[in-house]
C-alpha cells in the first residue's frame, strides 16, 4: 500500500532541465536511485575538495541514470511528523513523478561512489521550515554548460549575475529583453529615443540605443518617427533676400557686358536701398498700408516722436526726394501745390520738414497702396538722372540739405534705410542692414559732417567752446571714432574747427561702437548716453560728439 501523499506531492511538477548527452532516461516503472543521506536541515552541498559541476565546464560523469535530486536525511521523519501534526507548511519530501505504465523498465546504474553515512536527526527535535533552494542548487547535476561571455554578449559588456542567463532558466517573455550590454533596461532606452533623435546623447548612450533598435521593433518605429519630426524643426527663415545679392548679380552681369551708362558709385547705395524697400511694399495688404509707424528723431537735447501710416512715410520720402529731382531737372511732386490758392511757393519749401508737412496737408498725396507706384517711378527717374549727370553736377550743392549732389544721394539712401526699418518694425517684417561697402559710405558721410554740426551746436550754445583757435589746415584736437563690424573703420573728428586738419597725433578721446549702432545714433533711434560701447579720454569732447551725432537726425 503506497504511503499517504503529503501537501508537497500535490504541487505541480517542475520542469526539469535538459539531460546531459550520453545519459539515458530512466524507463517508466523503474524507481529513481536512492538519494544519499545528508545531515538534518542542510542542503546537499559538496564538501570542500569534492568535484562539483562547474558553470563553464562539463559536469562530472556519474554514469547512466545518475540524475537525482538531493533529499533530506530526515525525510521520513518529517513526513511522519507532518502527518501527525496536520501542518501543511512543514517541509514535505519530494516524491518522484509516477512512472508511466506503458514505458519499458530499465534498471538504473549504480552510483559511482558510495554514499557517505549521515547522522539522523533526533526524533524530539523541532523541525524548522526550510525554504526551497534555487533551481541551480536543487538540480546541480543537470546544469548544462554555460556559453562563454563572448557568445552570450557580443557587444563586449558584462552580463550581470543572477539573471535568467546565469540561472539557466528561461528569460522573461512577452516584452523586450533588457539591454545588458549598456546596463540599461527597455524603459530607460525608450526614454532616450528623443535625445537620440536630436543627436543629444553621449557616445555610450548612442551605442546602447542603436544596439537596442536592432532587437526592438516598436522602439525602431518610434525612433524613425522622431527622426522625421526632427527634420521639421528648424528656425524661421528670413523671407528677404541677401542685401548683397543684387549687387553681386549686377556686378556679374556688368562684368560680362558693361553698361553704356554706368551708375555712379555715390548713387549705388540709394539704388540698393530703394530696391530693398520696394520688395516688402509689393506684398503689403491694404490694412498694412494703414499700419501706424513710430518715427523718432533727436532735436536739441531730447528725443521727439511722431506717428504716421506706412503710406504717409512713403509720401514723406517722395517729398524730400523732390529736392534732388529739382536739382537734376526732373518734376517735383510738390509742383502741383503752386496752382492751389494760398499755397506756399516751392522756393519757401526748402526745408525737408516743411515740405513733408505741406505734402501731407495738401491732399494731393496718393493714399494707401496708390503711393507705391509714383514713389518707385520717382526713384527710377533719380537714378537715370544721376547716371547722366556730369562731374560738375555731382559737386553742385542741393538746395535745402546744404550738401553736394553726391552726398545728398548718400543722405537719401540713409533715410530710405532708416524709414524702411521703421516700416518693418510696424508690420513685423525683418529688414537687415545694408551691405558693408554701402554702409561704409553712409558712415563716412556722417563722419565728414560731424565737424560742421559741432560748430553749429557751439554757436547755439549746445556744445563747449574750443579750448584754442586753430588756423585752417593746421592740426588741432581730434576725437578718434572707431566703428566696428561690417563697413567699419577709423575716422578722426576735428573738435575745434571744421577746417582744421584731423589726424591721430591730435586725438584727445577715443570712442568705439558698432557700425549699425552708430547709424542708429545718427538716425536718432538711440540715446547718446547709451550709444558708445567704449570711450576714454576727454569726457566733454566725447559728450559733444555723441550729442552732435544724434542731432543730425530729422523727421
Amino acid at each position: 500500500m503506497p504511503p499517504p501523499r503529503s501537501a508537497a506531492d500535490d504541487r505541480p511538477p517542475r520542469a526539469r532541465p535538459p539531460r546531459p548527452r550520453g545519459v539515458p532516461s530512466p524507463r517508466a516503472g523503474s524507481p529513481l536511485p536512492a538519494a544519499p543521506p545528508s545531515a538534518a536541515g542542510d542542503r546537499a552541498r559538496p564538501a570542500p575538495g569534492d568535484v562539483t559541476p562547474s558553470r563553464r565546464g562539463k559536469p562530472p560523469e556519474r554514469g547512466p541514470g545518475a540524475r537525482r535530486r538531493p533529499e533530506r536525511a530526515d525525510r521520513a521523519d518529517h513526513s511522519d511528523r507532518s502527518d501527525r501534526s496536520g501542518r501543511s507548511d512543514a517541509v514535505q519530501p519530494l516524491r518522484p513523478v509516477p512512472p508511466a505504465e506503458s514505458a519499458p523498465h530499465v534498471e538504473p546504474a549504480p552510483p559511482s561512489a558510495p554514499a557517505p553515512a549521515v547522522e539522523t536527526a533526533p526524533p524530539a527535535e523541532t523541525v524548522q521550515p526550510v525554504q526551497s533552494a534555487p533551481a541551480a542548487e536543487r538540480w546541480t547535476d543537470a546544469v548544462p554548460p554555460e556559453p562563454t561571455d563572448a557568445a552570450r554578449n557580443p557587444t563586449g559588456g558584462s552580463t550581470p549575475r543572477g539573471g535568467p542567463e546565469s540561472s539557466g532558466g528561461p528569460g522573461p517573455t512577452g516584452g523586450p529583453a533588457p539591454h545588458h550590454a549598456a546596463g540599461l533596461d527597455h524603459g530607460v532606452l525608450k526614454s532616450l529615443l528623443g535625445a537620440w533623435a536630436l543627436a543629444a546623447c553621449s557616445a555610450q548612450e548612442t551605442a546602447a540605443v542603436e544596439a537596442h533598435l536592432t532587437d526592438c521593433a516598436p522602439c525602431a518605429g518610434e525612433a524613425l518617427r522622431l527622426r522625421d519630426a526632427v527634420a521639421l524643426l528648424h528656425p524661421e527663415d528670413n523671407l528677404d533676400l541677401d542685401p548683397r545679392l543684387r549687387s553681386r548679380v549686377l556686378e556679374g552681369a556688368l562684368g560680362r557686358r558693361p553698361a553704356r551708362i554706368p551708375i555712379p558709385e555715390w548713387a549705388e547705395p540709394f539704388d540698393a536701398e530703394t530696391a530693398r524697400l520696394d520688395a516688402p511694399l509689393r506684398d503689403m495688404a491694404d490694412a498694412e498700408w494703414r499700419a501706424p509707424v513710430r518715427l523718432r528723431w533727436f532735436e536739441g537735447e531730447r528725443e521727439h516722436t511722431r506717428t504716421a501710416t506706412v503710406a504717409e512715410v512713403i509720401s514723406h520720402l517722395m517729398a524730400v526726394d523732390g529736392l534732388l529731382a529739382g536739382q537734376l531737372g526732373l518734376s517735383d511732386p510738390l509742383a502741383a501745390l503752386a496752382d492751389e490758392p494760398g499755397a506756399p511757393q516751392l522756393a519757401a519749401l526748402a526745408n525737408p520738414a516743411s515740405r513733408t508737412e505741406a505734402y501731407w496737408s495738401s491732399g494731393i498725396a496718393p493714399e494707401g497702396r496708390l503711393v507705391h507706384g509714383p514713389w518707385r517711378e520717382q526713384t527710377h527717374a533719380l537714378m537715370r538722372g544721376a547716371s547722366f549727370a556730369d562731374a560738375t553736377a555731382a559737386e553742385r550743392e542741393v538746395r535745402g540739405v546744404r550738401l553736394p549732389l553726391r552726398d545728398a544721394f548718400l543722405d537719401r539712401a540713409f533715410e530710405c534705410w532708416t524709414h524702411a526699418v521703421d516700416i518693418a518694425d510696424a508690420v513685423d517684417y525683418p529688414h537687415p542692414a545694408p551691405e558693408g561697402a554701402h554702409l561704409r559710405q553712409l558712415i563716412g558721410l556722417a563722419a565728414r559732417t560731424l565737424p560742421h554740426v559741432l560748430a553749429d551746436r557751439r554757436r547755439a550754445g549746445l556744445a563747449a567752446q574750443p579750448r584754442r583757435l586753430s588756423v585752417a589746415g593746421a592740426p588741432g584736437r581730434t576725437l578718434h571714432l572707431e566703428v566696428e563690424g561690417s563697413g567699419g573703420g577709423d575716422w578722426y573728428i576735428a573738435l575745434d574747427s571744421p577746417t582744421a586738419e584731423a589726424g591721430p597725433e591730435g586725438a584727445v578721446a577715443h570712442v568705439a561702437m558698432d557700425g549699425v549702432e552708430f547709424c542708429q545714433l545718427v538716425a536718432g533711434h538711440v540715446s547718446p548716453l547709451d550709444a558708445a560701447a567704449g570711450a576714454e579720454g576727454d569726457p566733454q569732447a566725447i559728450r559733444d560728439v555723441l550729442f552732435a551725432t544724434a542731432s543730425m537726425s530729422r523727421l
